[in-house]
């Protein structure tokens, strides 16, 4: 058996999240079944980690192991894409060392949240809106503190079974791009629902309910029910996962 990791991104629009599920169309059990036709044979896939239903991916990465390649890589790319619906794109299929793992050998991993603060119908499905119009200066000082802690029980989802909520975060910022505005976060791990619980709260920041102090007591507190409501899964992509080089090199 051989190891592959493959490149890909997808819109969350459509889709149950990542991992498969019951009775739900998830992008993991989409890609399992186009690559099982394509190598004739039965493929899993496992993923980097696991998004939540509604949220995208414009980079993703997972293994999978199959007996040989039937074709070289780029028609491999090629084929998976003839076959996979439109919400999910692959760049790359690569082959790696045997013990290589897209999860747990990942260093960091890179989040945005994209906000737009007037109406447009062709963002709908990519951004939210909210109903009023943040102060990200104030948002941007609350983001900062977030690199002052490792514990961030008060962003988990509640009995989300993580094993630690303890997590380094490298990079906390809203930035303006064009006509929306994006928080970026970079860490080597996030728990589930924990970007947009942390926006969900930066927003109270923005519109004047809490404060920067109140947000790092939040912080403190270790209790999710101190935290703002999560925000809304159609703003939220995955957009970068760095791994070691003896591991593996983005392709694109």
């Amino acid at each position: 058996m051989a190891r592959y990791f493959i490149e890909l991104a997808y819109n969350g629009a459509d889709f149950h999240g990542w991992q498969k599920q019951p009775n739900a169309v998830t992008v993991q059990e989409t890609l399992e079944s186009v690559l099982s036709k394509v190598f004739q044979d039965s493929v899993s896939v496992t993923g980097a980690g696991r998004t939540d239903t509604g949220v995208h991916a414009s980079y993703f990465v997972a293994h999978f192991d199959v007996e040989a390649l039937p074709f070289e890589e780029k028609l491999i790319v090629h084929k998976v894409n003839s076959l996979l619906p439109m919400g999910i794109a692959v760049y790359s299929v690569s082959g790696v060392s045997d013990d290589a793992h897209s999860r747990f050998d990942a260093v960091s991993r890179t989040y945005e949240y994209h906000i737009v603060l007037h109406k447009n119908p062709f963002y709908s499905c990519l951004t939210y809106r909210p109903w009023f119009l943040p102060n990200f200066d104030l948002m941007n000082l609350a983001a900062e503190r977030l690199k002052d802690y490792t514990d961030f029980t008060s962003f988990a989802r509640l009995h989300g079974g993580n094993k630690t909520n303890l997590c380094n975060v490298k990079n906390a910022f809203w930035e303006s791009r064009g006509d929306r505005y994006v928080f970026v976060v970079s860490a080597d791990r996030f728990l589930r629902n924990m970007v947009r619980a942390i926006v969900g709260t930066l927003l109270e920041v923005g519109r004047g309910k809490i404060s920067v102090d109140d947000f790092c007591e939040i912080i403190e507190a270790k209790d999710r029910g101190q935290a703002g409501t999560s925000a809304p899964p159609q703003g939220l992509f995955l957009t970068d996962i760095k791994y070691p080089e003896h591991v593996f090199v983005r392709t694109f």
